[in-house]
């Protein structure tokens, strides 16, 4: 059975220690490679080859449900998740409203009257009636701590559920003593705490409730990218023309797109030309011109023209159905400090559980006057208070905002390591051909002596280049095609090793090559004053290569050729070196071309005629003294470096290896991409940082007050109930928080 991967729902996973549990159960399953829980998400990837029903049986068996999705489309899925999380949504305000309609007048007398003890047998007899109603809030609006507990319970474990349940059920449980056996408490400790029971259950579903709403905004980014999927294909089969489901187009299928409608599969244009809107995909803003030849993707908006394409890619292949999967499964990954974050949360439960039955004894041996009363609603705040929800949503809720928002800048994460990672870069190596220039080398300038065209020289050079694979050759070759010009057949034809190429063409010998073959053939490079070996270094200078082009034994020209450097390299890598990022450029290119390109957009430091495995060594070199790398790249040559490098870098536009190879995409050319994709992974990290740093702080700051270590110098002993509001919200403030992070905007760091 080959590998898969199965996606899970996850029912009652109610606090951070859950994940361990539920990651734990799974890999003990035969057959498991990997297992990996959203929490934000409640969702779990696993891939091996386990059957999906011995995946369920082992989470039951760990005292959660789960089932496997039945959606067969991502907007399916969507919709699923939306619609299970409005259901939950729906019965956690009902049972809110149910748990404060008793729990709120009660608290309202308790403060007014500041009476909530037994003393009279008609007091036992109203408190026994209030003592049934607030049982019946534990089994209306609390019944799911209780049975997530019991669960709990019977795998040997503990959660948040275990805590609300002590915690609750202690003090009803202490209440109703106090109502059936008054005579059995001093009389000083013969209060009541119903309001407090009621209330904690009442803010614990409310803070539930609005986390969930809050954490549906956390997914904006997967929404907006599954909404550029077209519903419908007009298909052209046996010549009739028709809207089938995208589902239902098959490959090689002609699909009619016209003016306005999105492109519903990826293919190629067979007929028509158009200019199409490809910014939500690579977050480039200028329509892109597509003729016959040309590729489209699935996804991106066809703005001008009408175009018949052929279907290339379909289904879960198609470009964006691709990046849907990668950014799912990035937001599903944890970066290294959220897996710190689980083990503590993993050993958070039993240790709250310690500290309330010390806090309970202290007070019982320690405390004032009545002792067990004050042992039991600090022991309640204690189990109350401290469960590590916050702790556990602070970095899955991070990383789902991050990774969505450096997809909408065009930058697709790999995994939450990267995201990490890349805000640690330190050294950033930038591969020069096809990363800082456009990798495609063009014609840029042609001098010719006087008396001779400049069409003259590109017709006789192309007509000698022609047939030749040699970059240069086709730079020549394309701006020939671009001109319109007639070529003529060569003959004679003599390469002439590191030097250039001889040949006749119309009748004349033509010789084109560099300086040392026109000295060799007796070729004088100052026409009538005019010094073209001057021009030429002048051409060198300026990063291109110069060619000199002689037609009969006499110079006609010079042609440069050059890989134009990107419109925004310049910019983009001065923003990489402001945040102090050092920017170093390899390139298999001679010293001349590298020194020059480097020159040109700001970098000192650069290694020239390097080979593939020359990158991966410096890399390495970086490495071992102290530097995080980072490493861009678009060709195979640049895998092993990518690979090799603390992050790798691939330009979207390059080769299939060099992505696969890669941590992070960038789905533009453009290395701005770059500095995007490291300021959304700096503002991420900090906002799990304040995220964590928050829970903590709430955590250890509330523990030791709820104990009550204040009381001995203040006088103060906190209200459970209070203990219960600061824990429902301490959850909403986390996703708050990284909600946050949606208004950043990556190009302005």
């Amino acid at each position: 059975m080959s590998c898969v991967v199965t996606e899970l729902i996850i029912d009652g996973a109610g606090c951070a220690s859950c994940v361990g549990k539920i990651e734990g159960a799974l890999k003990a399953v035969s057959g498991v490679q990997h297992a990996e829980m959203n929490f934000a998400q409640r969702t779990v990837s696993v891939s091996g080859t386990a059957p999906s029903d011995v995946l369920v049986q082992a989470i039951e068996r760990a005292g959660y449900n789960a089932k496997v999705s039945s959606a067969e489309t991502d907007t399916d899925e969507l919709d699923e998740k939306e619609q299970a999380d409005l259901a939950y949504y729906k019965k956690l305000m009902r049972e809110t409203w149910i748990a404060l309609a008793l729990g709120a007048p009660l608290m309202a007398y308790a403060l007014i009257t500041g009476e909530m003890s037994v003393n009279t047998t008609t007091e036992r007899i109203v408190w026994l009636i209030i003592g049934i109603l607030t049982l019946g809030v534990l089994l209306a609006s609390g019944r799911h701590f209780f049975v997530g507990a019991w669960k709990s319970f019977l795998n040997h474990s503990a959660n948040m559920d275990t805590l609300i349940a002590l915690g609750t059920g202690t003090a009803w449980l202490y209440s109703m003593v106090v109502v059936f056996f008054p005579e059995a408490v001093p009389a000083q400790a013969r209060h009541v705490y119903f309001e407090a029971t009621a209330i904690i259950i009442g803010l614990i579903d409310l803070g539930l409730a609005l986390e969930i709403k809050a954490r549906g905004r956390t997914s904006e980014a997967i929404k907006r990218l599954i909404g550029l999927q077209a519903k419908t294909a007009r298909v052209i089969r046996d010549d009739k023309e028709m809207d089938l489901p995208i589902e239902h187009v098959l490959l090689d299928d002609l699909v009619r797109v016209r003016p306005g409608e999105k492109i519903p599969v990826d293919g190629e244009v067979v007929e028509g030309h158009t200019a199409i809107d490809e910014s939500m995909l690579t977050g480039e803003p200028m329509p892109v011109e597509k003729a016959k030849g040309d590729e489209v993707v699935a996804g991106t908006l066809n703005k001008t023209g009408s175009i018949v394409f052929r279907a290339t890619r379909v289904g879960k292949d198609t470009a964006l159905a691709q990046i849907i999967n990668m950014v799912k499964r990035a937001q599903n990954s944890k970066p290294p400090i959220g897996r710190l974050a689980d083990v503590i949360s993993a050993f958070f439960v039993p240790v709250v559980m310690i500290t309330a039955v010390i806090s309970a004894l202290a007070w019982l041996n320690f405390g004032p006057t009545p002792a067990i009363a004050f042992a039991i609603v600090s022991a309640t705040t204690v189990l109350i208070i401290a469960c590590p929800c916050a702790l556990g949503l602070a970095t899955p809720m991070s990383v789902m905002v991050g990774v969505g928002k450096a997809a909408e800048a065009g930058v697709l994460i790999r995994n939450g390591e990267a995201l990490q990672t890349a805000s640690k870069i330190t050294a950033m190596i930038l591969d020069k051909t096809g990363t800082i220039t456009l990798g495609s080398p063009k014609v840029t300038d042609v001098v010719v002596v006087s008396g001779r065209t400049e069409l003259e020289v590109l017709q006789l050079a192309a007509s000698v280049e022609a047939g030749s694979e040699h970059p240069l050759a086709l730079a020549i070759m394309e701006t020939a095609q671009e001109k319109a010009i007639e070529l003529s057949k060569a003959s004679s034809f003599n390469a002439i090793t590191a030097r250039g190429v001889e040949a006749e063409v119309d009748g004349r010998r033509v010789l084109f090559g560099n300086e040392k073959l026109m000295h060799e053939r007796d070729v004088t490079l100052n026409v009538a004053g005019d010094d073209f070996v001057q021009k030429a270094q002048s051409l060198a200078a300026d990063a291109k290569t110069p060619m000199y082009f002689a037609i009969d034994g006499k110079l006609a020209g010079i042609i440069a050729v050059a890989d134009p450097i990107k419109e925004d390299s310049i910019s983009a890598i001065q923003r990489l070196q402001k945040n102090g990022i050092r920017v170093i450029m390899l390139t298999g290119d001679n010293r001349d071309t590298a020194k020059a390109v480097a020159k040109k957009v700001g970098i000192s430091e650069f290694v020239a005629e390097v080979l593939p495995e020359d990158k991966a060594k410096k890399v390495q070199e970086l490495q071992m003294a102290g530097e995080v790398v980072g490493m861009t790249g678009d060709g195979i040559n640049d895998a092993p470096a990518l690979a090799l490098a603390n992050v790798g870098f691939a330009i979207g536009t390059g080769t299939d290896v060099a992505i696969e190879s890669a941590d992070i995409t960038l789905m533009r050319g453009s290395l701005h991409g770059l500095a995007d994709a490291i300021a959304v992974s700096k503002a991420t990290l900090r906002n799990i940082k304040q995220n964590l740093f928050g829970a903590f702080v709430y955590n250890v700051a509330g523990v030791p007050v709820a104990a009550g270590i204040l009381y001995p110098v203040l006088g103060i002993l906190m209200n459970p109930v209070i203990a219960g509001a600061a824990m429902a919200f301490s959850s909403l403030t986390v996703v708050s928080n990284a909600n946050r992070l949606r208004l950043f905007k990556a190009q302005e760091h």
